[in-house]
């Protein structure tokens, strides 16, 4: 089941994307809300709402997209998480997560654009499966960690290299506003493995990044355990799990983002993700 972010012009509202149409839930005796997609018998009524409301469905193209989590109360973003970003990176494999922050208003829409500031000159991309917190979490057992994700989504984490590498540290580098692209839908843990998932980033139709959540060093499950040991996690809070081998700053010759490219980021069950660069 892929739920989605959707308006045809009016208030945005939550819907279930089948195929090509989105079957609108606006019947529900509930909202939808990220607590609820924990809940697998709420996940049923949804299906048989589906169901029933199923001539109602409008073409996905006749919809726009919005991300699944408009405002996260955090991005939590883990660093160095697949094993071939660490080789290509002349890396060890750490001993544990590489934490970092990502400002919530980073967050953009699918296809809205990704805006290259003026100051910027070395704008990459790393498609990441994110974590979508949905119940409130402290002292989680990795063994129970799933009980706490309300689903999965596709995020771009567009970085700012030069301002990364300048001021030695992440927060400005990953921060700016659209540097955080994320969709198109919303895939609820019951119908997922986050750990067995190909991923992809595709730039200008050229295949720059391919790999498996299999790669990961921690998985979602060590992840989620690892972060809820520092902080509290909270329905609508995100993590961003690490990206795989292949981003711009590390090929030779580096390929980095220019206005006028098209990102697309895709991982299985989730779907594809596209954006486009513009200058400032």
């Amino acid at each position: 089941m892929q739920f989605v972010r959707y308006t045809t012009g009016s208030t945005p509202q939550w819907g279930v994307r089948r195929d090509d149409e989105i079957v609108p839930l606006a019947g529900l005796r509930e909202d939808v809300t990220y607590q609820q997609l924990t809940d697998g018998g709420f996940l049923n009524v949804v299906e048989d709402a589906a169901d029933a409301a199923a001539e109602q469905a409008v073409p996905v193209e006749k919809a726009r997209l919005l991300a699944p989590v408009p405002r996260p109360g955090k991005i939590v973003c883990v660093g160095l998480n697949y094993h071939d970003h660490a080789e290509e990176q002349d890396k060890g494999v750490p001993e544990r997560p590489l934490l970092f922050g990502k400002s919530d208003t980073s967050v953009t829409n699918p296809g809205d654009p990704i805006v290259n500031p003026s100051e910027v000159e070395e704008l990459d991309y790393e498609v990441e499966l994110g974590v979508v917190i949905g119940r409130t979490a402290k002292d989680v057992n990795a063994s129970e960690a799933r009980e706490y994700v309300a689903g999965y989504t596709a995020i771009n984490d567009v970085s700012a290299r030069d301002a990364q590498f300048e001021d030695g540290q992440y927060l400005r580098g990953k921060s700016y506003d659209t540097f955080a692209p994320m969709g198109p839908t919303l895939v609820p843990d019951e119908h997922i493995d986050p750990n067995t998932l190909d991923v992809a980033c595709r730039v200008n139709g050229e295949t720059l990044q391919e790999s498996n959540t299999e790669q990961f060093i921690f998985d979602v499950n060590e992840v989620v355990e690892y972060i809820s040991g520092i902080m509290t996690l909270r329905p609508g809070d995100v993590i961003s799990t690490g990206t795989p081998g292949g981003v711009g700053i590390f090929r030779d010759p580096p390929e980095l983002l220019e206005a006028g490219d098209e990102i697309d980021v895709e991982i299985e069950g989730i779907g594809t993700l596209t954006n486009h660069v513009v200058d400032e």
